[in-house]
Parts: structure tokens; sequence; C-alpha cells
């Protein structure tokens, strides 16, 4: 009998390097799920700005853990990335397209936009000093072989 749900975690340095490693993982998991291009493609790329988030903002380019774990439940990837770093101040501030509070670092303001854009759902929990934690689902198949997101 086929497992409806999956679940792995990785926690790794928060050096830059680490950015690659991550997306791949991520989507390796997901292949599980049978995605499209488009749809692993999406995933990496809220998987990378996440993890930037925590390497520039939460941790300030010093070396602390950062945590991602992924659960797979039917059609569905639930993705959670987690520091325990600077935290964020105004989170409804910090998802503005544009906001950005490293602009010397030439920092574009717009990985939430993105992580937003690419992602099904988006949730943000963020507490100055205690770090962030950014969940967000994609829902894998949906509009291929007649399959139906359901709604929730």
């Amino acid at each position: 009998m086929k497992q409806d749900t999956n679940e792995m975690e990785l926690i790794f340095d928060s050096c830059s390097e680490n950015e690659g490693f991550a997306r791949v993982a991520v989507a390796a998991f997901l292949t599980q799920l049978n995605p499209t291009l488009e749809e692993v493609a999406d995933v990496k790329t809220a998987v990378s700005e996440a993890v930037t988030n925590a390497v520039i903002h939460g941790y300030d380019q010093e070396i602390h853990k950062i945590r991602i774990r992924c659960r797979i439940s039917g059609h569905a990837m639930e993705i959670e990335i987690r520091d325990e770093g600077n935290g964020i101040e105004d989170v409804e501030k910090a998802m503005q397209p544009m906001f950005t509070t490293r602009p010397e670092l030439d920092r574009s303001g717009m990985g939430f936009a993105f992580m937003e854009a690419f992602m099904d759902e988006l949730e943000v929990e963020s507490e100055p000093g205690k770090g962030t934690t950014v969940r967000m689902k994609k829902n894998i198949g949906s509009g291929r072989d007649g399959w139906i997101v359901p709604q929730s």
C-alpha cells in the first residue's frame, strides 16, 4: 500500500554555498509527486529565497543553523524554513515588494513576493531576536489528468 505522507528534515550551516544544496535537496524530495519542470522550478525558487533571507537577514552572514522541514501529504508539498536569528520587527512591511533592510548588498526586496507568487500558500512568523519561520505549500499536479486542487 502506497504511503500518503512522507517527511524529511535538513539542518545545515547558514553559509551562502548551502543555498544551492537546499534547493536541490528539496527538489529531489519533491520528485516523488511527479511534478512538472515548472512546479520544480517554482519550489526551488521559493526555497532559494527563504534560505537566502535566513543567511543574509536572519544571521547577518554569520554561520549558524538553518532548518528545513518538508512534508508531502497527498498532492501537496509543505515546506518550513526556520532560523533562530535576528527576526523581523514588522513582517507585514517586510513582505511588501521592494522593501529591503540591506540595500547596500544590492538586495531587491522581492524575496517574499517571489515566494508568494510561486507557492500556493505562504505564512511568515517572526519575533525580533528569536528568529523567523517561513511556511509554504505547493499543490502538485493541479490541472493534470483531471486532478483538481480541493478547496480548503
